[in-house]
């Protein structure tokens, strides 16, 4: 049941990352302001919430004016929809919804890891999967992480432009995609490792089965 030092390690790294990607996911800072402006419109906008003081379509097609920290999908956000959603964080939102959709499951798969014997059929199997898993995740994030870091803080966006940062949510966000891919990747080499050991063992038992053989056939003679 012990496991290996690289196990440890990828096993650690992916809890870090699930903490980072969970408390990124769920949090209202990925973009904010800075806080120099007197009576910002925009305060601050995550994956699902935005908080706002008295915005209003910068179209001016509607006098509606918004104010605190709603859904972005509420209903009586409708008429700024194509504003509060454009293509770029409608992209992360799914992106990032994938990654954490495939890190519970890797989740789930790492403590089936923590419990199962190395001598275990499907060992390596699993050791695999879940390096697998953590990979794609990882690069879901990425591509999560790279859109809104490029069009986040664009002036054709939130009001005020200049004076809005991407914040620690964001930041939070890149640090667990970066931890994925380690424990991916350390998994996958701890599938590899066991794999290589159990192939020479195969190949000793076969070797050693030979032998006898061979020390049958010339008690016989």
């Amino acid at each position: 049941m012990g496991k290996s030092k690289t196990g440890l390690t990828a096993t650690a790294f992916t809890i870090l990352a699930f903490l980072f990607v969970f408390i990124a996911f769920v949090t209202p800072y990925w973009l904010e302001t800075d806080g120099r402006l007197e009576r910002p419109k925009f305060i601050r906008i995550g994956l699902w919430q935005v908080c706002f003081d008295e915005f209003e379509d910068t179209r001016h097609w509607y006098d509606t004016k918004f104010s605190g920290c709603w859904w972005v999908f509420e209903e009586e956000y409708y008429i700024i929809h194509d504003i509060l959603l454009p293509g770029f964080f409608v992209a992360t939102q799914f992106f990032f919804t994938l990654t954490f959709t495939l890190l519970l499951i890797a989740s789930f798969l790492v403590a089936l890891y923590m419990c199962c014997s190395r001598q275990h059929e499907r060992f390596v199997l699993l050791l695999w999967v879940v390096g697998a898993d953590l990979i794609i995740a990882a690069i879901s994030g990425t591509i999560a992480v790279i859109v809104f870091g490029a069009r986040g803080d664009g002036r054709d966006w939130m009001a005020n432009w200049e004076h809005n940062n991407i914040s620690w949510s964001y930041a939070l966000a890149v640090l667990g995609v970066l931890f994925l891919y380690v424990g991916g990747i350390l998994f996958a080499v701890e599938g590899r490792v066991h794999n290589k050991k159990r192939e020479r063992a195969l190949s000793n038992t076969q070797a050693q089965a030979y032998q006898l053989e061979q020390r049958k056939g010339h008690t016989v003679i």
